[in-house]
């Protein structure tokens, strides 16, 4: 059965498997990560998800910039809902969603309860990926495109992947926590654009974690849930529109870490906008222009990145992240794109909303339905003295190896993220010891660097995610 052989595919993964580069992506993905968690912690969503559960002071594990502790499965909610609160996380090009929230969320509490090993967690992670990126491979991207939101959908079995790995589930109950998996998967596009899309997140983490802690305790499940007539493939996706033995087939061969690589986040919005983004920041270089030189934009990108994110009229922050005539706009006024702009107010700033009026969006007439090949913009800029200037992006930097950050970006972007919320000092601490996580020999270590280098009276971001 699918389950069974994709637990023990799971089960074998070992650290020194893991070509050298791809332990250094899963490091820089942590610390990503957790820098973007942090940069969330205060958010609306994030609050709101802790207040429902009126958990807090009932556990050991670590809230991400709170001095509070809870239990694991509340951490995996609120950690997981601020992970993804700015949509600033990493990316899969393979899940069609966000690979380490969901996983390290559920993993991060845990492994505190654990005592585990900076290596077993590195080890969880790596296994967790594998595991919702290569069912991914088998299911998209008409599971995408039918309206599931993979990042929650898959991100669940991720979560559970990571979670047995860590607990050191057998193969039989491995696959049972993939199984429970099965029936706690869920997460609809139609939220994008409201504080449930990163409450996705927080729901799929701690699904997967309770479901590994099921499997653990002894909760049966079909081992057929994932094939069965009934079961996964046939009620996401439907008859003739998955292909199942690709998550067998093609695991760890390569490691999704390596290729396609982790897609790390260059501005705090839906990663859909990112690649014409930076072909109109290109032009604007290239050409020395202004604003005032800005007659019009058009953008064109493919039609399933331009579906959620056609929305000339977004209402608030969260839905500005999902607008491309926003965004574009924005970098246009601005020279970038930044946390800041996606203060409900800032949506609705005058001089923002009308020079959108000069911008529009449309579906690339060559763009083939079929093809992974969709992370393309191709921008034209019409100036004010009637000049037609030009930028076509295939990926946006970041999007994956072949794309990199300028070196340094990431821990750039880590200290940035965490600066309003942890001490100067404690932030090196926390970066150095993720990036040398295989030798940490208690995770809760870093757990209690957050909570210790804390700043007296962090300052919120008013409603970016």
């Amino acid at each position: 059965m699918l389950l069974q052989r994709l637990s023990q595919r799971a089960i074998a993964v070992r650290l020194d498997d893991v070509p050298e580069d791809g332990l250094a992506i899963a490091k820089l993905a942590i610390l990503d990560t957790v820098g973007v968690t942090l940069a969330g912690a205060s958010e609306p969503c994030a609050r709101i998800a802790g207040r429902a559960l009126g958990a807090l002071g009932r556990g050991a594990a670590s809230l991400f910039g709170r001095a509070e502790t809870v239990g694991p499965l509340d951490a995996a909610i609120i950690n997981g809902t601020a992970s993804h609160a700015l949509d600033f996380d990493d990316c899969s090009n393979s899940l069609g969603g966000h690979p380490s929230a969901p996983v390290i969320s559920a993993l991060w509490g845990l492994a505190e309860r654990e005592a585990a090993t900076g290596a077993a967690v590195l080890d969880a992670y790596v296994t967790g990926v594998e595991v919702e990126t290569k069912i991914a491979r088998a299911v998209n991207f008409h599971h995408y495109e039918k309206g599931w939101h993979p990042t929650a959908t898959l991100g669940t079995f991720g979560a559970a992947a990571a979670c047995a790995k860590l607990l050191k589930l057998d193969a039989p109950a491995f696959a049972n926590a993939l199984a429970i998996a099965c029936s706690m998967s869920s997460g609809l596009k139609a939220n994008f654009g409201t504080m449930t899309k990163p409450f996705h997140v927080g729901q799929c983490a701690r699904n997967g974690l309770y479901a590994a802690l099921l499997a653990h305790e002894g909760l049966t499940a079909n081992p057929g849930a994932m094939e069965d007539p009934q079961g996964f493939l046939m009620v996401f996706n439907g008859e003739g529109n998955f292909a199942a033995e690709r998550m067998i087939d093609e695991f760890a061969a390569p490691y999704d870490l390596m290729e396609p690589g982790i897609a790390f986040k260059r501005h705090p919005c839906c990663a859909s906008t990112h690649p014409a983004i930076d072909a109109l920041l290109r032009i604007i270089a290239e050409h020395g222009l202004k604003a005032f030189d800005i007659a019009a934009i058009r953008s064109w990108t493919h039609p399933r990145r331009l579906r959620h994110t056609n929305r000339p009229n977004p209402q608030s922050g969260l839905d500005g992240k999902f607008s491309v005539q926003y965004v574009l706009a924005r970098a246009a006024l601005d020279g970038s794109v930044r946390f800041d702009h996606f203060d409900d107010a800032a949506v609705h700033d005058p001089r923002v909303r009308a020079f959108m009026a000069r911008i529009n969006a449309e579906p690339h007439p060559e763009a083939v339905m079929e093809s992974t090949e969709h992370f393309f913009a191709d921008v034209e800029v019409t100036t004010t003295s009637g000049a037609k200037l030009h930028a076509y992006v295939e990926r946006p930097l970041g999007r994956d190896r072949a794309h990199p950050l300028p070196p340094g970006a990431l821990e750039t972007k880590f200290r940035d993220c965490v600066a309003p919320v942890i001490a100067d000092d404690a932030a090196r601490a926390i970066e150095a010891a993720i990036l040398g996580l295989e030798a940490e020999t208690d995770i809760r270590t870093i757990g209690a660097a957050m909570r210790e280098g804390m700043r007296q009276a962090a300052p919120r971001r008013a409603a970016a995610g």
